[in-house]
C-alpha cells in the first residue's frame, strides 16, 4: 500500500492533465446530461418572479458582458428571452458593455425568430451607452433623451412598442445579465434603490457569492450564478437540450476528478511524511 501511494505522489503530471482532458472531451462529445433539479434556489426566485408577470407588461434586459463571459452568460440569455417572449411580454433590450449589444441582438433575433416574435413589435435594441450609473441615472429621467435611435438607428418615435415608455419607472423588471462593472450593483443602486423598480439579474459564478446580499435585503427579486443558474433556469423554462444543462456534465466530472487527485495527493503526502518521522 505505501508503494501505491509512494507511486502517486510522484504521478507524472502529464497523466493528470490527460484525465482532466478526457473528462471534459468525453461528457461533450457524447452530448451526457445529468439530472438538473432546482431546489429553492435564487434561480428559481428569479424564474417565479417572471412566470408572475402579467401579458403586455415592459422589461428592461440589460446585456451587460463580453465575449469571454458567454458560456456563463450568453445560456441564461437565452433561457430567460425565451421565457418572457413565450409570456408575451415586451422586452426592450440595451447595453452597458460594448459588445452587448450585438450578444443582445443575436440572443433576441434567435429566440424571436423560434417564436414567431417580431423586432420592433415584440422586442428592440436600443444599443450601448456609456456611462454606467451615470447614464441610469439619466435613464430615470427620459429614455429618450438617452436613446434617441436604437442599435440599428431608427428613431424612437417610429418604433411602436415604446410609445408607453418614458422613464425607467415605466418598466415592470429591470434585468441585468453582468460580467463585472457597470453591471449588477449600478442597476441595483440607480435603477432599483433610486428608482424603485424591481431587479433581477443573472452573472458569473465568481461574482455570485458578493451579489447574496442583494437578494437577503430584497433589493434583488432573483438571480442566476454561472453555469448552474442558467442550468436551472433553462430546467425550469422547459428548454432541452441547451447548452448550460450539457455543460453541466463535463464541469461536474471535472471537478470531481480535481477533487479526487487534490484527495489521493494529500493521502500520499501525509503517509510519506509519516515514514520518513518513523525513519
Amino acid at each position: 500500500m505505501a508503494g501505491i501511494l509512494e507511486k502517486l505522489g510522484n504521478m507524472d503530471r502529464r497523466i493528470i492533465f490527460v484525465l482532466i482532458a478526457l473528462s471534459v472531451i468525453i461528457p461533450v462529445t457524447t452530448h451526457l446530461t445529468f439530472p438538473n433539479p432546482v431546489g429553492a434556489e435564487p434561480s428559481r426566485d428569479m424564474y417565479e418572479y417572471v412566470d408572475a408577470l402579467p401579458s403586455g407588461c415592459d422589461v428592461l434586459l440589460s446585456f451587460d458582458y463580453g465575449p469571454s463571459t458567454m458560456p456563463e452568460l450568453h445560456p441564461m440569455a437565452i433561457a430567460l428571452a425565451t421565457h418572457l417572449l413565450r409570456k408575451d411580454i415586451n422586452v426592450v433590450c440595451m447595453a452597458l458593455w460594448p459588445e452587448g449589444a450585438s450578444l443582445g441582438q443575436e440572443v433576441m433575433s434567435g429566440v424571436a425568430d423560434s417564436l414567431g416574435k417580431a423586432q420592433y413589435e415584440d422586442w428592440c435594441n436600443l444599443g450601448y451607452k456609456t456611462g454606467g450609473g451615470i447614464m441610469i441615472v439619466r435613464l430615470g429621467s427620459s429614455m429618450k433623451a438617452v436613446f434617441p435611435t436604437d442599435r440599428d438607428n431608427l428613431p424612437w418615435e417610429e418604433i411602436p412598442m415604446l410609445e408607453n415608455i418614458s422613464d425607467l419607472t415605466d418598466f415592470d423588471l429591470i434585468i441585468t445579465l453582468s460580467a463585472g462593472d457597470p453591471g449588477v450593483p449600478a442597476w441595483v443602486m440607480m435603477g432599483g434603490d433610486r428608482f424603485g423598480v424591481p431587479v433581477g439579474g443573472g452573472c458569473t459564478a465568481v461574482s455570485a457569492p458578493q451579489y447574496y446580499t442583494y437578494l437577503q435585503t430584497g433589493q434583488m427579486v432573483g438571480l442566476l450564478g454561472g453555469l448552474k443558474g442558467a442550468a436551472d433556469y433553462e430546467t425550469l423554462v422547459g428548454i432541452t437540450g441547451g447548452s448550460a444543462i450539457e455543460g453541466m456534465a463535463p464541469q461536474s466530472i471535472a471537478h470531481l476528478v480535481i477533487m479526487g487527485f487534490i484527495i489521493l495527493g494529500n493521502i500520499a503526502y501525509f503517509s510519506q511524511k509519516k515514514k520518513e518521522g518513523r525513519g
